[in-house]
């Protein structure tokens, strides 16, 4: 028998095919549900924020030191079909996001890891520092008409970091000794050291408020929407792991 059937006959066996459909169900509901949350938190939090900062860009506003804010609290405005395809876009992601997190789960239980709703949440949680909180750590969330660095610099120092923080949270968990824990530090620190890249010249004409905010809440809706993920796909995992027993 050649390796190539072998590896067909276990992919194909009963185990696995078992095993592949408790992650993708597993993931693809907890995924979509915590996209929806965070679609619909993005709704209240962030699109009244980010329709505030295009009317600076536009010019229909203008900041300036001591004038008054007409638009503090600015209409929500929401569009049927714009907002629909975000909450489809949202879950679509998450869904990504699942997949990569209970695949990883999966990982984490043949190593002895105990794997329920509870300590999803912390799953979620260290979901959130790696693909968020590490990268705006020195790559803030930014709102329309601030300045930026080019594009494809800062996506590549993203996954660069999302990589080196995601090494660093496994290594941290699952690590037994101070040179492991060491390397970690080092993966945490070392995109941040050789910082993100950053405009040249730091113009907009969007108030620094303005974009405190957005960052303030980017944070917030991405730390709820994560730890949901999270919350989720651990519950799910103990469950379909108890009824196939």
């Amino acid at each position: 028998m050649t390796p190539l059937t072998m590896c067909v006959m276990q992919l194909a066996s009963p185990a696995t095919s078992k095993m592949f459909t408790r992650i993708l169900t597993s993931a693809l509901i907890a995924g979509a549900a915590a996209g929806f949350a965070a679609a619909v938190l993005q709704l209240l939090f962030l699109q009244p924020v980010l329709l505030h900062a295009e009317l600076y860009e536009a010019g229909e506003l203008v900041h300036f030191a001591g004038a008054s804010n007409p638009a503090a609290h600015p209409p929500i405005g929401f569009d049927p079909l714009r907002d629909s395809l975000s909450v489809v876009f949202s879950m679509l992601v998450y869904a990504g996001y699942g997949l990569i997190l209970v695949a990883l789960m999966s990982l984490a239980e043949e190593k002895g890891a105990i794997i329920d709703s509870r300590h999803g949440l912390l799953w979620g949680l260290a979901g959130f520092v790696t693909v968020q909180l590490a990268p705006g750590f020195s790559l803030a969330p930014e709102v329309p008409g601030v300045a930026a660095a080019d594009v494809s610099a800062r996506q590549i120092w993203w996954f660069a970091t999302v990589i080196a923080t995601g090494l660093a949270v496994w290594l941290i968990a699952f690590g037994s000794s101070w040179i492991v824990w060491g390397a970690a530090v080092i993966l945490l620190v070392a995109p941040h050291v050789i910082g993100a890249p950053e405009p040249e010249v730091f113009t907009g004409p969007v108030p620094t408020e303005l974009g405190a905010l957005y960052a303030a809440r980017v944070f917030g809706v991405g730390m709820a929407a994560w730890a949901l993920c999270g919350l989720f796909a651990g519950g799910l995992w103990a469950s379909s792991e108890e009824a196939s027993q």
